[in-house]
């Protein structure tokens, strides 16, 4: 196949305006490919679709347990939050109990993104802070593992002793040598593999069996917590917490930026990864929407569903001019996979 397909589309009246292109890939947790749109053996970055991933050293290691962390504290080591009340407030207290506090994060400021959130800062006098980053719960994970291993302040750098870790998880989960790293949003290694190498791990995440007693627990505790607690993970409106609600907690899913979006399915064993071209949300959202449809996981008409396959485009004056819908060489009518 080609190393782009189509996979959305932006139609504004009887027009074809735009075309998203990309590649998406599901595997199994052996690595065989169940079907493949594009070529998924390109690098990507999986940016914040790998942070279960990213958390699995957190619990095998013993700093989960040591510090008895729960499954909140585990759905937001792997969220890209929205730096709500209900994200910061748990992360403050995290810290808190590790005898560490903000200043101690490495991931930086970020605006909180929704707008009730800014306005209450805002008239609070206060200032967003490094808790308000959608990273701040993985960080949060890092800082724990950190102090378990006794390693340095600075626990984002590449050869720290907790993103060494982080690599040799990543790398036995995807089965592939990392193709070299780049820097998040947050500041700490993303390391890259093939689109396939990130959805075998993703079926390795969904069918862990085989991975050895303490990968497995900990593959298993990492998605029962995000299958428990999707508004930690995301938030309120948000794709993944509304997607993940919609399938009623039963597959687990997880955007990253530039167009990358995944889905674990524990109930058949599989893993999706896909990745935009131009790094479209509204294309990813759309596409992951349309895959989860036709593996059977996701109803095509419940509302939370449709808002992402076939969002209705409106103007200015609240005027219906549009809509967004999966490419039908790509959705193939909802054909079931």
């Amino acid at each position: 196949m080609g190393s782009w397909v189509n996979v959305a589309e932006v139609w504004r009246g009887p027009f074809l305006e735009c075309v998203h292109r990309g590649r998406a890939v599901i595997c199994d947790s052996s690595g065989d490919v169940i079907a493949e749109w594009g070529d998924s053996s390109a690098v990507t970055l999986p940016r914040s679709s790998s942070k279960m991933l990213q958390a699995l050293p957190l619990i095998e290691s013993g700093a989960a347990a040591k510090f008895g962390l729960t499954a909140e504290h585990l759905a937001l080591s792997c969220a890209s939050h929205e730096g709500a009340q209900i994200h910061t407030d748990r992360v403050d207290k995290w810290l808190a109990e590790l005898g560490l506090g903000e200043r101690d994060l490495r991931c930086g400021p970020q605006e909180p993104r929704g707008c009730l959130e800014r306005d209450a800062l805002i008239c609070a006098g206060k200032a967003f802070d490094r808790t308000h980053n959608n990273c701040s719960g993985k960080h949060s994970g890092f800082l724990t593992l950190n102090k378990h291993l006794g390693g340095g302040s600075e626990y984002v750098e590449p050869d720290h002793p907790v993103q060494q870790a982080v690599l040799a998880a990543f790398e036995e989960m995807t089965g592939e040598t990392a193709a070299g790293f780049g820097i998040d949003g947050c500041s700490a290694p993303n390391f890259a593999s093939s689109l396939r190498g990130v959805a075998t791990a993703m079926a390795r995440m969904a069918n862990p069996a085989g991975l050895g007693a303490v990968r497995d627990a900990a593959a298993r505790d990492l998605v029962a917590a995000m299958k428990a607690h999707p508004d930690l993970v995301a938030g309120e409106g948000r794709a993944c917490t509304e997607l993940m609600n919609a399938m009623d907690g039963q597959t687990v899913v997880k955007t990253g930026a530039e167009g990358v979006f995944i889905a674990i399915l524990p109930e058949r064993g599989l893993g999706v990864a896909l990745k935009i071209e131009d790094g479209a949300t509204r294309a990813s959202e759309c596409a992951m929407a349309a895959l989860l449809v036709r593996l059977g996981v996701a109803d095509a008409n419940h509302p939370d569903v449709v808002k992402r396959l076939r969002p209705t485009q409106y103007n200015f004056a609240g005027l219906e001019v549009g809509s967004i819908q999966p490419a039908q060489e790509f959705f193939a009518d909802g054909a079931l996979i």
